[in-house]
């Protein structure tokens, strides 16, 4: 290969190299926000477990952020306020908000194996890319002494 194509393919690859590396920061950051939902579903689950076994007008301790709470009484076991989206939520059941929990658990687990696939697959395209260019470089710093004798 000529002198100028492998040039033009070092740049080609070093600009690529720049453009997948930045998308791996992107799906990484993704993936770390997935992980704060599932975390944060997670947490709303096991309080749903754990209100389901309280009986009418137990008294809870409720976290109001800041490792504080407050204390306050179950009026109704059975029937949670449920966010939908866009500021809207709905009274629910308890069953009703483990089932509604439990599916949004379960498609954002679902986005995190896909953005993770996606990000192995960046990885992947990185690494050969990076041979690409590490052959090119050598391939270069072959014939570099024989053009100067």
């Amino acid at each position: 290969m000529e002198k100028n194509k492998r040039e033009d393919e070092l740049r080609r690859i070093n600009i690529e190299l720049r453009l997948l590396e930045q998308t791996a920061e992107a799906i990484q950051s993704r993936i770390d926000m997935i992980n704060a939902v599932i975390t944060d579903l997670t947490y709303a689950n096991m309080a749903l477990e754990g209100l389901e076994k309280e009986k009418e007008n137990s008294e809870l301790l409720v976290p109001i952020g800041g490792n504080s709470f407050i204390k306050a009484k179950l009026e109704n076991p059975d029937k949670l306020i449920v966010g939908m989206g866009a500021g809207i939520s709905v009274e629910k059941t308890m069953q009703e908000a483990k089932e509604i929990i439990k599916r949004r658990l379960d498609n954002t687990e679902k986005t995190r194996q896909s953005l993770q696939q996606q990000l192995a697959q960046v990885a992947e395209k990185i690494s050969e890319d990076r041979e690409r260019f590490e052959s090119l470089v050598a391939e270069m710093r072959k014939e570099q002494p024989s053009q100067n004798v």
